[in-house]
């Protein structure tokens, strides 16, 4: 039995299908779409530099998705800028030239700090 299998069985869900698939107002993933994203992530081999990019693109969009939300005040959106910059920064130092992955790496620990 697999990690997702037994946090299912502890929680009393039988099936993934039995997960809440209803969309999120806040375009968020729902219950059953993080549970597929974990079992893709689980099912993949070694970590690549790709699937880093692939997962800091991916929370950039969620984030921008909830920026656009009209039902999210400006506060709570705010505090979502830092995150975004992280991410962001990290795709940067992925894709930049060596000289240019220097400099966002003094950004980026100076973001972490």
């Amino acid at each position: 039995m697999n990690l997702l299998d037994k946090l299912l069985q502890k929680k009393g869900v039988k099936s993934p299908e039995e997960l809440d698939n209803t969309p999120m107002p806040d375009g968020s993933p729902n219950e059953r779409q993080t549970f597929e994203e974990y079992r893709r992530i689980l099912s993949e081999g070694d970590i690549t530099v790709e699937k880093i990019q692939e997962f800091c693109q991916s929370q950039i969009n969620v984030i921008e998705s909830k920026w656009k939300d009209l039902g999210i005040g400006n506060d709570k959106k705010a505090e979502w800028i830092p995150i975004h910059n992280v991410y962001s920064t990290l795709l940067s130092v992925i894709k930049s030239p060596k000289a240019a992955k220097e400099a966002l790496e003094t950004q980026l620990r100076e973001l972490t700090k």
